[in-house]
């Protein structure tokens, strides 16, 4: 790549400062030998994973990479995307996750907006022209390729002082997109309250199905530093997942609930292919019941819901040895405070979380954390509700809440019950404006492959049978889909 022209954002001192790949080598010492990544015919022990980053750290400094530049990585989910993310933190200049699917103006905006100093690319997926091939480093299965690019480097003096490590560019469910900037300390606060409710060890063996792009800070890096077995099933998904686990049995599963619903489907996956499973845990979204109750149906034992947030981390882990509540996602970790803000009659509010691994800053435009947060307080933008027990429970985006004649309606507590349904695959509740009643609550369904859609009037009495009277939708509309986020959430209005 070499350096292409461009003001330089300040001058690099070197200062001692705490980097999580320096902590994943003292920790791992122990364990050198153990099996850190499978991907497939890659088996890579914790001794030639940690060469091999240091031949890539090589390889990017011959290309003109420096302390705090932004890299963005552009890879697909393989041992290739640890090994280069490892690399360029290792560097100590800054991760930028790029999803492979993120195309054209939307990849642009991303680069632009993160002012990234050189893109990191997967040669399979390199979007651009021109790039240099990286020839004789550390990447075991894939060629890649970097390009420069003339940063603008207008960052405040706080960026320099924070120690960067990740900005994750944030597409979120609502609202505009921005950058989450985490530092190598907040990573290592996040990792350790994670590992509360996770509890992950050397012994333990984790299959890993979710996109590194939107799932890396706190889970594979608290794997790593743990000493623990990584396995990376790529798609077709369940197939993969059934030949991983040919090989190797899985003790903690960490899963979005597609992927939940499709083991718990599938005729392909017999009930003992998760033996040995000590945690399954479902993130990235809301977990229906419909799920819930058809995995503990076919494999014995309770899905763990998590509530993680890209700002604060994973603070909710419902891993407590007790019955699940449906929609629950249990106690705080420990270390955190909750506290719901204006709660109404029946308990629900926004929610605010303070705690250990706070983000340090917003980035374009840039904010910092003592002035995004009041008194540490994040406003999760969620609604939720506390029980007698302390456990929480999602009711969804105070955004999307609608207002219906100056009732309160929450959609993901009536999308639980139309998921119930035998013939609905899944749906999204929404509010219309209405000159009259404020908002009319509606609904998008997607029916189940091979089934006939039920009629509307069947839908709404099947609704009045267990909502309130004014949660029920006016509408229903029958789609063959519904958008979808980068990373697999539904698309909200707003």
């Amino acid at each position: 790549m070499k350096r292409p022209a461009g003001k330089r954002l300040c001058k690099v001192v070197a200062v001692n400062r705490v980097n999580i790949v320096d902590v994943i080598r003292r920790e791992t010492g122990a364990v050198h030998g153990n099996v850190a990544i499978v991907d497939g015919a890659i088996e890579l022990s914790y001794g030639r994973l940690l060469d091999a980053v240091d031949g890539v750290v090589a390889a990017l400094k011959q290309q003109g990479v420096q302390p705090l530049d932004r890299v963005a990585f552009l890879c697909e989910d393989c041992a290739d995307y640890i090994i280069g993310s490892l690399a360029i933190l290792q560097l100590g200049a800054v991760v930028v996750p790029v999803s492979p699917s993120l195309m054209g103006d939307e990849l642009a905006e991303l680069l632009e907006r993160m002012d990234v100093t050189a893109v990191l690319s997967d040669a399979s997926v390199d979007q651009e022209k021109g790039g240099i091939l990286l020839t004789g480093c550390g990447f075991m299965a894939r060629e890649f390729v970097m390009h420069g690019r003339v940063a603008r480097n207008d960052f405040p003096e706080d960026y320099k002082s924070l120690n960067p490590a990740f900005i994750r560019f944030s597409s979120g469910t609502t609202g505009s997109s921005k950058g989450v900037l985490l530092s190598h300390e907040t990573i290592l606060a996040r990792t350790e309250a994670a590992d509360q409710g996770l509890r992950i060890t050397s012994v333990d063996t984790v299959i890993w199905v979710l996109s590194m792009s939107f799932h890396f800070v706190v889970t594979i890096l608290l794997y790593l530093r743990r000493g623990a077995t990584v396995v990376i099933c790529r798609q077709p998904f369940p197939e993969s997942f059934l030949e991983a686990a040919k090989g190797r049995k899985g003790t903690v599963f960490y899963a979005a609930p597609f992927h939940y619903h499709v083991l718990a489907t599938s005729p392909l996956v017999s009930a003992d292919c998760l033996n040995g499973v000590r945690l399954a845990v479902s993130t990235a979204m809301k977990l229906s019941r419909e799920t819930a109750v058809a995995f503990k149906t076919k494999f014995g034992f309770d899905l763990a819901e998590a509530y993680g947030i890209i700002e604060l981390g994973l603070p909710f882990i419902n891993t407590e040895d007790r019955p699940k509540k449906p929609g629950c996602v249990g106690h705080l970790q420990r270390g955190y405070e909750v506290r719901i803000e204006s709660p109404g009659t029946d308990g629900a509010g926004v929610i605010l979380i303070r705690g250990p691994g706070l983000f340090d800053a917003y980035v374009s435009p840039w904010k910092s954390r003592r002035d995004a947060v009041q008194d540490g307080w994040f406003n999760t933008g969620d609604v939720g509700r506390l029980d007698a027990d302390g456990d929480l429970t999602l009711l969804g985006r105070e955004k999307n809440v609608i207002n219906f004649v100056g009732m309160k309606i929450f959609p993901y507590e009536v999308e639980d019950v139309l998921a119930s349904h035998p013939a609905i695959q899944e749906c999204r509740v929404y509010g219309e404006a209405h000159p009259l009643f404020g908002q009319m609550p509606c609904v998008d369904v997607v029916v189940k492959p091979g089934l006939a859609a039920p009629g509307a009037t069947d839908l709404r009495r099947y609704c009045y049978q267990r909502l309130a009277a004014h949660k029920v939708p006016k509408e229903f509309r029958f789609v063959g889909h519904l958008a979808r986020t980068v990373s697999g959430k539904i698309k909200r209005a707003g």
